[in-house]
């Protein structure tokens, strides 16, 4: 038997936040593999790069203005990339993020820690606006754009976007660590409940990669030196680096093709030996 990532080429995949820091490189990767796109993002039906994507691999690639936490949107934009790709083969659940909103200034309490800086000083629109764009935004686009996979008994995979934080909740960001744990048990869920359609679904869970939503936690925005945060992270990353949005495509791709037939349920991390490391 060959093995490769042939069979993925020609199929349809809708990726939420696919043009972020790290979905840009999963959209990258998906048209390396000859796999058409469609980005659903708030602003993606106006940007130039879905273009720039179809150009340079020379694949479909469409973007598509819709929130994840608004489900007529996305069942518009579902008929949008129906009649303008075909029928989704593959959905990517990657749209997420923090907000300094949802974040604790203080990574414990101390008896002397203003309650303003603590879990009880925590804006509860925020902790839910971060809860609803990880957690709800992947429901809502999972309802919507598996639909016909669930239906037309040709089956489909889908690949959620978790993170470390859903294993071990960091400091400062319960409600993201929170969303995430959420999400791998939606992933284990959800698989269950449609394993018999053919359809597969599984997540990659990444350690620590420096994006738009966490850069202001571990980086001195003036200077762009780590933070002590970020100092932490480094020394309790094995090999010692953050990781990079292509760090995370191989992984990608192997959950998406047929090598991994018999595989859904799963989170897979992808680290940098983070979850391996005791800290001593």
């Amino acid at each position: 038997m060959k093995y490769s990532f042939d069979d993925l080429k020609g199929r349809n995949c809708v990726i939420t936040g696919g043009f972020g820091v790290l979905g840009l490189a999963l959209t990258k990767g998906l048209a390396s593999a000859g796999v058409n796109i469609a980005v659903i993002s708030r602003k993606a039906g106006s940007d130039p790069r879905a273009a720039e994507i179809a150009k340079e691999f020379g694949v479909k690639c469409i973007g598509i203005s819709a929130s994840t936490l608004d489900k007529e949107a996305l069942e518009a934009a579902c008929r949008e990339v129906n009649a303008k790709l075909g029928r989704i083969d593959i959905l990517i659940n990657c749209a997420g993020g923090n907000s300094p909103k949802a974040t604790c200034p203080a990574e414990q309490m101390a008896a002397d820690t203003p309650l303003s800086e603590s879990f009880y000083g925590l804006d509860i629109a925020g902790f839910k606006d971060v809860f609803d764009l990880n957690f709800q935004g992947t429901i809502l686009a999972t309802m919507v754009f598996t639909r016909e996979m669930a239906s037309d008994g040709k089956g489909g995979s889908v690949l959620n976007i978790s993170s470390m934080n859903s294993y071990r909740p960091l400091t400062k960001i319960p409600a993201y660590s929170a969303a995430k744990g959420a999400i791998n048990n939606f992933t284990q869920w959800y698989s269950v409940h449609v394993a018999q359609l053919g359809i597969r679904c599984n997540a990659i869970a990444p350690g620590f990669f420096l994006t738009d939503q966490n850069r202001f936690l571990l980086t001195d925005e003036s200077t762009g030196e780590l933070k002590p945060r970020g100092k932490k992270i480094i020394a309790n990353t094995p090999v010692h680096r953050f990781g990079e949005p292509d760090d995370l495509v191989g992984t990608m791709l192997y959950l998406l093709s047929d090598i991994s037939g018999f595989v859904t349920g799963v989170t897979i991390p992808v680290d940098g030996g983070y979850s391996a490391f005791g800290g001593v």
